[in-house]
């Protein structure tokens, strides 16, 4: 009965939690519900990095005393001093009796040290309830605390045959309405947006985050441009955001053109050339170092290619519209070549969305 209840109480610390989605990097998204004699009686959660964790929020919306109560919360409560207050000692001086966590927190300043404090104290901790869910929550957390680079998705709206577009160097839309719809919903989740340059120089977008009725914000817009060699007027460097926009060059890029960049405003980020194009594996770390914990690759064909041969996709997002779109389009992938089915990446975890008359296929990529 009692692992029941925990269950459920869980299922709603991680509804909190999801509220913090795309906005609370490079902090874990952390949900809290305090219940007492079977009740409710306060729940909060993680905003934003440098203000209150949820355990916090939690404390201060009670509604009553909570000596005796049991406090759920999706991440092991942290156990340090550093934009605040470690939460471990808020819950020992509020009085609260059992702490049941979701997942430990893989953070090296905390792993197991907020749990063994409570211990210590006399505070009964159950952990592990609904743990992979809590993980699957925190995936871009969980891999930049503990690997230093970011969660890397990529996402593209392909016809039936594989393609981008319908005529090679043109613009052209393939997905319908709700499909663009659930991009932006995708980009309101993430830190930042990759693209390349062709992709600025075929269709000039903006890279924004547009919803409407919808509180929003804009991830930062990264352009993979290895020679700086797009048009200083492209949209996606002027743009009234309070986002930034970035570029990715090769470190010999020529130097007035960085110049040219950098007048705008623009930051550069420097990565050496390999025999394969710009080192994707070097340019995350530093990504990683600038607290980037997701990055949505939208494409084109080229940096999808180079992103599955390095194996550097974590996740995929593809979007698929009841349409051909003949041999004359860009095809989703170039560069990257496949041997047999045997070798094949693959989605695993697979989950299907109708989007009007367009499909949906999300899932982990498996690269075997």
């Amino acid at each position: 009965m009692k692992e029941k209840q925990d269950k459920h109480f869980m299922r709603l610390a991680l509804k909190e939690a999801r509220k913090g989605v795309g906005r609370t990097s490079p902090n874990p998204c952390v949900g809290s519900v305090i219940v007492k004699n079977g009740q409710i009686i306060a729940k909060g959660y993680h905003k934003k990095a440098g203000t209150p964790h949820a355990e916090i929020n939690a404390l201060r919306n009670s509604s009553e005393s909570v000596v005796g109560a049991t406090i759920y919360v999706t991440l092991e409560p942290c156990n340090h001093t550093g934009k605040t207050p470690p939460c471990s000692r808020a819950i020992l001086d509020a009085g609260l009796s059992r702490v049941v966590v979701g997942m430990t927190d893989p953070n090296p300043l905390v792993n197991g040290s907020g749990i063994d404090f409570l211990r210590r104290h006399g505070i009964e901790v159950k952990s592990g309830v609904l743990e992979q869910e809590c993980e699957s929550l925190n995936s871009p957390f969980i891999k930049q605390i503990t690997q230093g680079i970011p969660w890397i998705i990529m996402k593209a709206g392909v016809s039936l045959d594989g393609r981008l577009n319908y005529q090679y160097g043109h613009a052209g839309w393939i997905t319908g309405e709700q499909s663009a719809h659930e991009v932006h919903k995708l980009r309101n989740t993430v830190d930042a947006i990759l693209v390349g340059r062709k992709t600025v120089e075929i269709d000039n977008p903006s890279l924004t985050t547009r919803l409407k009725h919808l509180a929003s914000k804009d991830p930062i817009r990264i352009i993979l441009d290895t020679d700086l060699s797009t048009s200083l007027s492209s949209k996606v460097y002027h743009l009234d955001s309070k986002a930034p926009t970035w570029i990715i060059c090769a470190t010999d890029a020529p130097a007035v053109k960085k110049e040219d960049f950098q007048n705008l405003g623009i930051k550069l980020i420097e990565v050496d050339r390999t025999d394969k194009g710009l080192d994707l594996r070097l340019l995350l770390k530093k990504l990683g170092k600038e607290n980037i914990c997701s990055v949505l690759v939208e494409g084109g064909a080229r940096l999808h290619g180079a992103f599955l041969r390095e194996k550097l996709f974590d996740f995929a997002h593809l979007f698929y519209a009841p349409l051909f779109a003949g041999d004359q389009g860009v095809s989703l992938i170039e560069g990257y070549d496949v041997q047999d089915r045997s070798t094949a990446p693959r989605l695993v975890h697979v989950m299907h969305k109708r989007l009007g008359d367009d499909i949906l296929i999300s899932g982990q990529v498996s690269y075997r």
